[in-house]
């Protein structure tokens, strides 16, 4: 079996490609990277929290602990002679799409940037999709990640992917383009063409929307160092409860936008790589299929809340420190998601966010002179 993996140098792609590797090691796993997320992190002034190697440090490393069908190509999938060219020498049976330009904010930071957000991450997936058709086996299939913010906040619980119509007759439409910036627009456009090429190709396609993923570390990543991945707290690239974990553990408050009672989804760094990789086996029941990839729906003032308490117990003196709300959003959205589908794929025991937030404060205060280095990106 050949799986192409795109994003393999990124926070979730490299956790990924360790488990694939130790789940399927008669698999030959390519993984390709253009390393933006490392240029992108620097530009916000920052930098992994967690020392991280580089790509082929990594790869070398992993292949001492048995990882050895790893194969890194270097190379921007935003090119269509690239991307053809990967089709047509390996012949995948598994495409997992995990390469994005990942932040809201920075998609939001100016005109420059959310173009460059919408060319990079529509024309990434448009070359997949169109290479998968002229150059893919048979039964190729797509595991696209995309992301639970293209819901937006409605006022009802959001099923896994569709909605149905009774109005006159009865039809079920794609739930997909309420979302709150210019990144989670792209997503939109992405899945827009999903649907599409499920419709007029038969392209075979499950697509995770995935919530926000926490977390510092996996069962194959603590083995040795060199295997870390990163671990990001900046504004444009820290999700908020790696950030607040972050904030903690230097004495920094715990900045909530407004009243903080805005729900949102979110699912750990072990239970998403463990669920892609349990996909990979999975029999889909259509051939277009879409799980809400969430664990947990959690208010921004209960993790501050939360983290804060978990980290005064070992010393730290941060407060939760309530700020005007720069975003436009509903700051009282009790948010409800059907996850059940997903669950199913999960198939253990989710990881609970009050555990977890103690993990990553524990590794992160033998952290702290990286974190103190880079702490004006933290605002």
């Amino acid at each position: 079996m050949k799986i192409l993996l795109t994003g393999i140098d990124g926070y979730c792609g490299w956790p990924l490609a360790l488990a694939i590797s130790k789940k399927f090691n008669k698999s030959k796993i390519i993984g390709v990277d253009n390393l933006s997320r490392r240029k992108w992190v620097n530009e916000s002034m920052s930098n992994s929290a967690i020392l991280i190697k580089s790509i082929q440090n990594r790869i070398k490393t992993a292949k001492k602990f048995g990882f050895k069908n790893i194969k890194f190509i270097g190379g921007d999938i935003t090119n269509a002679k690239f991307v053809e060219n990967l089709f047509k020498k390996y012949k995948f049976d598994i495409v997992i799409h995990c390469a994005s330009q990942p932040s809201a904010p920075f998609a939001n930071s100016s005109l420059h940037s959310a173009t460059f957000t919408l060319k990079n991450n529509n024309i990434s997936l448009l070359n997949i999709l169109w290479s998968m058709k002229k150059f893919g086996k048979k039964n190729i299939r797509l595991i696209n990640t995309s992301t639970t913010g293209v819901y937006g906040q409605p006022n009802f619980k959001i099923p896994e992917g569709f909605v149905e119509i009774i109005k006159n007759g009865k039809d079920t439409v794609p739930f997909t383009n309420l979302g709150g910036s210019w990144y989670h627009i792209t997503k939109s456009n992405d899945l827009n063409n999903l649907h599409l090429a499920n419709r007029i190709w038969g392209t075979r396609i499950i697509d995770m929307r995935t919530a926000i993923v926490y977390g510092i570390s996996t069962n194959e990543t603590v083995l040795h160092p060199d295997l870390n991945t990163r671990f990001d707290f900046d504004f444009n690239f820290g999700v908020v409860i790696n950030r607040f974990c972050a904030m903690s553990v230097i004495d920094h408050d715990l900045t909530v936008y407004g009243e903080g009672l805005q729900k949102r989804p979110f699912i750990s760094l072990i239970d998403f790589v463990k669920s892609i990789t349990n996909l990979i086996k999975y029999k889909q029941k259509k051939s277009f299929e879409v799980f809400n990839q969430t664990t947990e729906l959690l208010s921004i003032k209960d993790l501050a809340e939360t983290i804060g308490k978990n980290a005064r117990k070992f010393g730290a003196k941060s407060q939760v420190k309530f700020i005007r709300n720069p975003r436009v959003e509903k700051e009282r959205h009790n948010m409800k998601m059907e996850n059940k589908k997903f669950l199913k794929i999960l198939d253990s025991k989710p990881t609970s966010f009050k555990e977890e937030s103690v993990s990553i404060i524990k590794i992160l205060i033998k952290n702290k002179n990286r974190i103190l280095k880079y702490k004006e990106s933290l605002i």
